[in-house]
């Protein structure tokens, strides 16, 4: 069976960018998936399940972010790591 691969390209817009707090969301919402995600800017790729690599990114304001996830649940991984990334914005400012 061939793995479904789901690709999309997100902004980060909260004003702080992925700072400590929402890389760590980002992370708790990608492992809950069981697919491969991975999580680039310009020529970095990082693995979108672990919380080193996606702090590596240092993604401020603006910056734009390719999410690819590849298995079972792929199509799923993207739409909820979108939702999290330009919809709730990491729940910033949110209290």
């Amino acid at each position: 069976m061939a793995k479904v691969v789901s690709e999309i390209e997100v902004q980060i817009r909260n004003p702080d960018g992925l700072h400590m707090r929402p890389a760590m969301q980002f992370v708790d919402t990608a492992s809950q998936f069981a697919s491969d995600i991975s999580v680039s800017s310009n020529e970095n790729v990082v693995d979108g399940k672990s919380i080193m690599q996606m702090t590596m990114l240092a993604a401020t304001h603006g910056t734009k972010l390719k999410i690819k996830a590849q298995g079972p649940d792929a199509d799923q991984a993207v739409v909820a790591l979108r939702e999290l990334v330009e919809v709730r914005q990491f729940d910033e400012g949110q209290a």
